[in-house]
């Protein structure tokens, strides 16, 4: 009898786990939002928002120091290169 049920509740506790992670999946991955109105200085948009950008360039900073330091130069570098939007992808 306990044999049984543990074959019984097995496959739904498998299907229970697979569906909640799909939807944190799902919350992760937003939804595509528009990017901000351009001004006079780079502004840091999300990776959802860049889904109607046309990428032009990239910017790579190799520092000694906190990331803090590297963002720094980032900006700078975009800013010197009249960049309007700025996206962050860490790897």
């Amino acid at each position: 009898m306990i044999v049984k049920k543990r074959e019984t509740i097995m496959p739904r506790l498998s299907v229970l786990f697979m569906a909640a992670l799909l939807s944190a999946c799902s919350v992760l991955q937003g939804t595509p939002q528009p990017a901000p109105s351009p001004t006079n200085y780079p502004q840091e948009i999300q990776r959802s928002q860049t889904a109607e950008l046309i990428k032009i360039g990239t910017v790579t900073a190799v520092v000694r120091g906190s990331p803090m330091d590297s963002e720094a130069i980032i900006k700078k570098k975009a800013a010197a290169a009249k960049s309007r939007l700025l996206s962050h992808h860490y790897e």
